[in-house]
């Protein structure tokens, strides 16, 4: 059998399981992706601290992940923690407990979290002489770095996302318009200092909040990884499944085809960030990638096809 590896992201909202293969051309298939929504990022906005029962359901997220990775033939289980990890005072308890399952976690810094999303993304949409805009939001940072090749001219991390704006700033149900203001608000300060780009630069959207839109856009339900990556939406259109989502009572959007209902309640917020990040950096479309960290430490930690 060729050689299987896998990956685990663990974010802010959500857990991220990739189980690859390495085929004789050196390339990677997809065996297995599974997603869980954790959310274990909840309150560390306000207490500094992981909850013990976002702990836990993240912990046995992580296990559950391992097993099939490892029933599935992985040699190697390995994987990432991002803002919720590095921001609370206790995400080494994160590590110690991921230890005791026998999955070694490294939290990483925000500028690293976006260069693994830019090699993931690279590795599907480089093409030569194009720049690129990666735009990573999770639930508690957004990362953002834009270049071409191997040479960056923007690389940060904002502190951020979907989890965040909505613990801070989202109130009623549906969102008041007061809520909706504030968070217009946030994100034109958040945003400051992101660099308008020449219009010739490919702006690609990873992770939840940029799939979740499309899915919602195109009606797929259930998730099919192919009929997202690579979609190409138009500025107005993301636009448009914002306004349309803020408008919507939790119960309602729980029921909206192509989003998960346990994204529900933090999507209103993801889909104004993902708008107004496109706006900031000057373009008018955003290219959905399916493919995001937990692709970009594949590559880094068993190899770069080829």
């Amino acid at each position: 059998m060729p050689a299987r590896f896998a990956t685990i992201d663990i974010g802010t909202n959500s857990v991220l399981l990739l189980v690859a293969e390495r085929r004789e051309d050196d390339t990677f298939r997809p065996v297995a992706e599974r997603m869980d929504i954790t959310r274990l990022g909840r309150g560390v906005d306000r207490t500094g601290r992981l909850a013990p029962e976002a702990l836990a359901d993240t912990v046995e997220a992580i296990a559950r992940f391992a097993t099939e990775a490892r029933s599935l033939g992985a040699r190697e289980v390995v994987a990432t923690a991002t803002s919720a990890a590095r921001d609370a005072k206790n995400g080494h308890e994160l590590i110690e407990r991921a230890a005791a399952v026998g999955v070694p976690v490294e939290i990483i810094a925000g500028e690293r979290e976006a260069g693994l999303s830019w090699r993931a993304v690279a590795q599907d949409f480089s093409r030569a002489g194009e720049k690129l805009a990666v735009i990573d939001i999770g639930g508690g940072s957004t990362e953002l770095i834009v270049g071409a090749g191997a040479s960056f001219s923007f690389r940060h991390s904002f502190d951020v996302g979907s989890v965040r704006l909505t613990e801070r700033h989202v109130r009623g149900d549906p969102p008041t318009a007061e809520s909706i203001a504030e968070v217009q608000r946030a994100l034109g300060e958040a945003l400051a200092t992101v660099p308008r780009v020449d219009g010739g630069t490919r702006a690609v959207g990873v992770a939840g909040t940029f799939t979740t839109i499309c899915a919602i856009a195109d009606r797929v339900e259930p998730y099919d990884a192919t009929r997202v990556h690579g979609r190409v939406m138009q500025l107005p259109e993301v636009g448009a499944v914002g306004k349309r989502l803020a408008a919507m009572p939790l119960a309602e959007r729980r029921e909206l085809p192509g989003l998960d209902p346990k994204r529900a309640d933090v999507i209103v917020a993801g889909s104004f960030l993902a708008h107004a990040i496109v706006r900031a950096l000057g373009l008018d479309r955003v290219t959905i990638g399916d493919r995001g960290v937990r692709w970009g430490y594949l590559y880094e930690r068993f190899g770069d096809p080829r």
